[in-house]
C-alpha cells in the first residue's frame, strides 16, 4: 500500500506492507497534517509512517476517527482518565515517531475507535484529533459563567479552541496574525481581542505570542499553554509577577466522568458543520503529500488545515 514517510529527499510517498495484527482494519478516508509533522519533516525525522490526525472507514461500513494515544490503562493516571500522562513504556501516539494514519490503511486497537456521530463527514474526521486537543484545553481552563475568553494565534488548534469555547455558550476574541485567520475567525463567530480577559488560550507557541497573552489577561487571570514549546517556555515574568496570572498546561486529550475528549470533538464537529468548513482550507490525493506538507508550512499559502485523501 502507499504510505507517507519522511525521506533524504524529503516527504514521498512509498510503498510499505499491508496492515495486519490484531484489531479493527480501517479504509483510511483523510488525515490532518499537523504542524508538528511540519516540524518533524523540516528537521529530519524520519523511521516511521506519518499522521496522528485520520479517519476511516472499517469492512462492516461504519467511519471512525481515531483517538491516537498508545497507553497501558493501568498505572495511576490512566486509571483516572489522563491517558495523556501514562507512565508506561509504551506510552506515545501513533504517527509519532511510531507508524501512523498517513497511508490506504491502518488496523488499530479498538479503544481507539471514535465512532462518527451523524452529520460528521469521515473527509472531516480527521478534525476529531486536533478538535479534541483544542477541547481539553479548554476544559482545563476551568471556565465560569460570564468569563471573557481570548485565544492568541489563528491556526487549527486556536480556531478550534474558539469554537469549543463559544459552543460552550462563551464569547470569544482571537487575537491572528493572517487576514485569512481573522476572515476564519469570523466565521466562526468570534471576534478580535481587545480589552483584558479571564482567560486567555496561547495557540501561537512562540515568545511574541506568549507575552501578548500575559497583555491580555486580566490582574489574577489564567494562561492555557497549548502552544508547544520544545525548551523553555518565554513566560513573561514582570507581567504575570505582577497580575499574579496563573498558567495551565494543558496536553492531548483524555478521559473525564466517563467521556472521552474525543468523543466530544466529534459532537463537536457534527453539531457545527461550518467549523470543518471553515478549519479545512486545502485537500490533496495522498500522492500529493509533498505539496500539501509544502503548504501547511506556508501560512502565506492561505492554509489552516490542510487534509489527505488517499
Amino acid at each position: 500500500m502507499r504510505a507517507v514517510r519522511n525521506t533524504d529527499q524529503g516527504i514521498r510517498v512509498t510503498e510499505a506492507d499491508d496492515p495486519d495484527g490484531p484489531g479493527t482494519r480501517l479504509a483510511i478516508a483523510s488525515i490532518g497534517i499537523c504542524g508538528t509533522d511540519v516540524g518533524f519533516a523540516a528537521n529530519g525525522v524520519q523511521g516511521y509512517i506519518y499522521g496522528h490526525e485520520f479517519a476511516g472507514t472499517a469492512a462492516d461500513g461504519r467511519s471512525y476517527a481515531v483517538e491516537p494515544t498508545v497507553y497501558c490503562g493501568e498505572c495511576d493516571q490512566c486509571r483516572v482518565g489522563h491517558v495523556q500522562r501514562c507512565g508506561a513504556p509504551e506510552h506515545g501516539t501513533l504517527g509519532i515517531f511510531r507508524d501512523g494514519g498517513m497511508c490506504e490503511a491502518v488496523t488499530v486497537a479498538e479503544d481507539m475507535l471514535v465512532q462518527l456521530p451523524p452529520g460528521l463527514d469521515v473527509r472531516d474526521a480527521c478534525l476529531v484529533e486536533p478538535a479534541a486537543v483544542a477541547g481539553h484545553g479548554v476544559r482545563s481552563a476551568a471556565l465560569e459563567p460570564g468569563e471573557r475568553v481570548a485565544v492568541v494565534g489563528g491556526g487549527s488548534i486556536g480556531l478550534l479552541a474558539a469554537a469549543t469555547a463559544r459552543r460552550r455558550g462563551f464569547e470569544v476574541d482571537a487575537e491572528v496574525r493572517h487576514k485569512h485567520q481573522r476572515v476564519a475567525a469570523e466565521r466562526l463567530g468570534v471576534g478580535s481581542a481587545a480589552g483584558v480577559y479571564d482567560v486567555v488560550i496561547d495557540a501561537a507557541g512562540s515568545e511574541a505570542g506568549l507575552a501578548r497573552c500575559a497583555e491580555l489577561a486580566r490582574p489574577g487571570g489564567r494562561v492555557v499553554l497549548l502552544g508547544v514549546y520544545q525548551h523553555t517556555a518565554p513566560i513573561p515574568g514582570i507581567a504575570s509577577l505582577v497580575k499574579e496570572l496563573t498558567y495551565v498546561h494543558s496536553i492531548a486529550y483524555g478521559r473525564h466522568g466517563g467521556v472521552r475528549d474525543t468523543e466530544q470533538a466529534a459532537a463537536l464537529l457534527a453539531g457545527d458543520p461550518e467549523i470543518a468548513r471553515t478549519v479545512i482550507t486545502h485537500r490533496f490525493p495522498l500522492d500529493d503529500a509533498a505539496e500539501a506538507f509544502r503548504v501547511a508550512g506556508d501560512r502565506a499559502s492561505g492554509g489552516i488545515k490542510v487534509v489527505l485523501h488517499p
